[in-house]
């Protein structure tokens, strides 16, 4: 056998687990399923966190569409949530009333939301589901390769050998959690090396056994042994610039107690701030399979689903909160996926059953904020009585890649299998970015008044560092366009011109100005 089909039959992918803050930390090596990202994000210090959500998050109950209320609670008497609980956070939405975390950075610019993710003909087994939400597969395609990596054997045909090196010292991703992920196992057994403690860790870098070879026969099975010992030792050097990124920062804020995924999510923050130079990390939330007792009997509330969502909320807002205190929140976006959603009606056992479309949650200081797509609506459902999709959640991922890793159509269609239409989800990564600081004298853009009201006129301040057409445009809270101004060719400098208060209802509009290649934002309120 030859040592790279070797790999290909023994695992996905390489992992040793280092365990910090009481979770083993899996150092995740070159692979199929990661290198055509690794090339993408080889030039980029951005960083995007996977938050898998997994049993099949109940969409319904999380975004609650307002305008079938009625409907809501003649499908599902025994967990619908009281209209009074609800956290509104558009004229037609609301969020789960233990989400109110969420709800603040939804209100600060800093969440986008996805309706109706799923693909065609959901299958709704977990294992094969999760298996097509990781390969990004056909239901009908399996592949043996992830979505974030299809030719391995191209980009490296020699890993691991140089491997890490000057230019590439870290691992390319980040697991965190005791148990792997599907895309850790191979086709006979996990490629996972657990190492409960450093020092152990250490004893095996540093020790005496420094030679791959050792006592292993020189004869073919032999060789194959010690390329697999050699691989090893590659990912034992990754998990030694783990810890070295953990010894480099202290985590800022607060996060909550008894809540595995911020457990999680404090550990990424951690290595983030300490310069780990991987660019992907994945965490995960369990129990979502809410079957029964989804909601309390006497309130609908609280439950099993409350609980979950709590976590996710208190979890995602302490990340960020530390992320900002450690000065690296700006290059970091998180999503949330799970494998489906769940079923309309509500059964007999205050739960609900598998299902299909659910929600995404995109977030970051670069999203587009607001809601892409509308309502699913209850009464027009697919023939087994299930949500209709709005957006493939390739859709999802292509956006990402496009948006957040600058990645062209012809790496997007590699890495997807086919080509699939992008939605606005984060700024892109072609322009330069430059945020609002409302806090700070000399804003890069600047609006006032504001708050305003409706006829008045909007005075805006800002700098642009070179020549070009300037256009500013308005978002409402679910990421529609308020209205538009073309203020034709500026020059380089400081500008203030007049434009009028967009004609909308009250709240809060994202103004962003495009000079170029430069695009600034700021919020102003309309009363």
């Amino acid at each position: 056998m030859k040592r790279r089909d070797f790999l290909k039959v023994s695992s996905p992918l390489i992992a040793l687990p280092l365990v910090l803050g009481g979770f083993p930390v899996h150092a995740l090596g070159r692979s199929r399923l990661l290198d055509p990202l690794w090339r993408l994000l080889a030039t980029t210090d951005r960083v995007l966190v996977l938050i898998q959500l997994n049993g099949g998050n109940d969409g319904i109950n999380t975004v609650i569409p307002l305008d079938q209320l009625s409907t809501y609670h003649q499908l599902r008497p025994q967990i619908a949530l009281p209209d009074s609980t609800l956290i509104r956070i558009t004229d037609e939405a609301a969020l789960h009333p233990a989400m109110s975390g969420i709800q603040r950075m939804f209100a600060d610019g800093m969440v986008a939301i996805v309706q109706g993710v799923a693909y065609p003909n959901t299958n709704l087994s977990h294992f094969r589901s999760t298996d097509i939400w990781m390969t990004a597969s056909d239901y009908n395609q399996y592949l043996a390769t992830g979505w974030m990596g299809r030719y391995l054997d191209t980009l490296y045909p020699n890993y691991p050998t140089g491997y890490p090196n000057s230019t590439a010292p870290d691992p390319p991703a980040v697991q965190i959690g005791a148990i792997m992920a599907l895309a850790l196992q191979g086709p006979l057994a996990s490629m996972g090396l657990a190492l409960q403690d450093p020092q152990t860790f250490y004893d095996i870098i540093n020790g005496t056994n420094t030679s791959v070879r050792g006592d292993i026969p020189d004869t073919q099975p032999g060789h194959e042994l010690a390329y697999l010992r050699q691989v090893e030792l590659t990912s034992q050097q990754y998990s030694t610039s783990i810890k070295s990124a953990a010894d480099k920062a202290q985590n800022k804020a607060t996060y909550p107690s008894n809540n595995t995924l911020a457990d999680q999510l404090k550990i990424v923050a951690r290595l983030i701030a300490g310069g780990l130079q991987s660019r992907v990390y994945l965490v995960s939330l369990g129990g979502f399979d809410t079957h029964a007792a989804q909601v309390d009997t006497t309130d609908t509330t609280q439950g099993a689903h409350a609980t979950l969502l709590g976590r996710l909320s208190d979890a995602v807002v302490a990340f960020f909160d530390d992320l900002r205190q450690l000065g690296v929140a700006d290059r970091v976006v998180a999503m949330t996926f799970s494998e489906f959603g769940r079923r309309v009606a509500s059964n007999a056992s205050y739960g609900t059953d598998h299902g299909t479309a659910a929600p995404m949650f995109v977030f970051g200081t670069h999203v587009v904020p607001g809601i892409r797509g509308t309502n699913p609506s209850l009464t027009e459902l697919d023939r087994n009585g299930n949500l209709l999709m709005q957006y493939d959640f390739r859709q999802v991922y292509s956006s990402i890649l496009a948006q957040w890793y600058g990645a062209d159509d012809a790496t997007l269609r590699q890495v997807m299998l086919k080509d699939f239409q992008t939605i606005p989800i984060i700024r892109s990564s072609t322009t330069t970015s430059v945020e609002e600081s409302p806090t700070a004298t000399g804003s890069p853009l600047t609006i006032s008044p504001n708050p305003a009201a409706a006829g008045q006129t909007l005075r805006l301040a800002f700098t642009i560092p070179a020549p070009g057409d300037v256009v500013v445009e308005f978002h409402d809270g679910i990421g529609r366009s308020a209205a538009q101004f073309s203020l034709g060719t500026m020059d380089a400098g400081t500008h203030q011109i007049s434009i009028p208060v967009p004609s909308v209802a009250k709240g809060t509009l994202v103004c962003s100005l495009r000079a170029g290649n430069t695009i600034m934002h700021s919020r102003v309120i309309v009363e």
